[in-house]
């Protein structure tokens, strides 16, 4: 039996962090983890810039609120949802995914958890395992799943290769070419496709 196993941002959503970089007017949150592997270095510095700024979850969740799926999105994980088990595994947090999981018709998603002051000050953040996407596909094989897993960023690639099948979608161009080996898809109709290949095999 198979599982499928998704990243949320830049695959089914925009990015939460580029879009709140954009309406906070700071350019330096567009960075994500196309452009750090390292996530916790890249949380910590991003922690450090909402704090200089004053900024915290209320002012993120006003603008996670005014973000839509990607076109095509909630209708490409629906008919996915149709011909397997489908698990969202992504580093962003639950008090961010909340809003967009509604509009996506709440999928199961497995994220991690902020720490957040009375005053709304984000100060912390809680992983939900150590390496969570490749722990969590390497515990579902465990248990006597296969997995399909697919991304976009560097921090996708460690459950993209430990699965029975891999993908990148709408990924960078340095990260397909360092990569070849895993097909790369720019759109939903052709990915349904390939998925529909290797839940046949």
């Amino acid at each position: 039996m198979y599982i499928t196993c998704l990243d949320l941002e830049g695959v089914l959503v925009p990015e939460i962090w580029i879009a709140f970089a954009e309406a906070s007017g700071i350019p330096e949150l567009r960075r994500t983890t196309r452009d750090e592997p390292d996530y916790d270095k890249l949380m910590k510095w991003r922690l450090g810039i909402l704090k200089e700024h004053g900024l915290g979850l209320r002012e993120i969740r006003q603008t996670i609120e005014k973000i839509d799926p990607m076109e095509g999105a909630k209708e490409f994980l629906d008919e996915l949802r149709t011909l397997s088990q489908v698990i969202i595994i992504s580093d962003t947090f639950t008090q961010f995914a909340a809003p967009l999981m509604e509009k996506l018709g709440q999928p199961t998603i497995f994220c991690n958890s902020l720490e957040v002051a009375q005053n709304g000050e984000i100060t912390g953040y809680k992983m939900r395992c150590e390496k969570s996407k490749l722990t969590t596909v390497k515990a579902l094989q465990s248990i006597g799943f296969e997995t399909i897993a697919g991304g976009d960023s560097f921090n996708d690639l460690g459950m993209i290769q430990a699965s029975k099948f891999g993908f990148l979608f709408r990924s960078t161009e340095q990260i397909k070419k360092d990569y070849p080996q895993y097909p790369a898809f720019e759109e939903y109709g052709e990915l349904i496709k390939f998925l529909k290949e290797c839940l046949a095999k």
